[in-house]
């Protein structure tokens, strides 16, 4: 079926949509000074970076599952890739708007690139790596490495922020740039192309999506792009009413 959703997929992406939302509390709580948490390293660090890699992975494998449903649909390589370049700029351009908003509210730490900016990129030069399946081992792995190497040169040039290069003293909330990050995203199309090979899946779990629980999160998890785009703004606002966040510390 071309419409098949697969209910593991949505359930991955809806927990990884839980915590976010915890994460981006324990920030904001911490940011608007109600409690104090260490976020720059150990326990709650690697929980913020284990939930981008959840999405980011899982963009990867939602990518091959989009181009297994438009091979069977009849569309052709150019109509799959035009349709990729629209779905990523309209990503991108939630970025841009967050990069506005972010850029007029807060007195630091606006959102150059943040995640959203990094998945509407990934998803426009995806295309053409999406018939690998081994050869994607070696392209993420290679992207992983290339990025650990050039993060550590910085320059007075913004301009190479999307790529991974960053200027001296940069400060901003959120930052995913193509690479390492895009190697992740190759790493979940490997995956996808072996075990949801021509839009069909390769192993045997239990049919759950039925479930009230999984129904629940697989829903949270096919609406993630509206949540990530309002949580924020909730949590602000619930914070502001409890009179824990002021607009002037923004």
């Amino acid at each position: 079926m071309l419409n098949e959703r697969f209910w593991e997929i949505d359930f991955l992406r809806g927990t990884a949509i839980l915590m976010m939302i915890l994460f981006h509390l324990i920030y904001d709580l911490n940011f608007f000074g109600v409690f104090t948490f260490e976020l720059r390293e150990g326990l709650w660090f690697y929980f913020g970076r284990l939930t981008a890699l959840i999405f980011i992975f899982l963009v990867g494998i939602s990518l091959t599952l989009s181009y297994s449903k438009s091979l069977k649909k009849g569309l052709s390589g150019s109509q799959i890739g035009m349709k990729n370049i629209k779905r990523g700029f309209k990503i991108l351009g939630y970025g841009i708007i967050i990069t506005v908003i972010t850029h007029l509210l807060l007195t630091q730490g606006t959102i150059y690139f943040g995640i959203l900016h990094f998945i509407g990129l990934a998803v426009i030069i995806s295309y053409p790596f999406l018939r690998f399946t081994y050869y994607n081992i070696l392209f993420g792995i290679l992207c992983i490495l290339l990025g650990s190497y050039i993060s550590q040169i910085t320059i007075e040039s913004p301009y190479l922020l999307w790529l991974g290069i960053a200027p001296h003293g940069l400060y901003t909330f959120d930052y995913y740039p193509l690479l390492p990050w895009f190697g992740v995203v190759l790493l979940g199309i490997f995956v996808g192309n072996i075990l949801y090979e021509n839009g069909i899946r390769k192993y045997c779990i239990p049919e759950l999506g039925k479930n009230y629980l999984i129904r629940r999160m697989t829903f949270l998890g096919r609406h993630s792009l509206l949540i990530y785009l309002v949580h924020q703004p909730i949590i602000i606002l619930i914070l502001y009413g409890l009179g824990y966040a002021e607009i002037s510390t923004l």
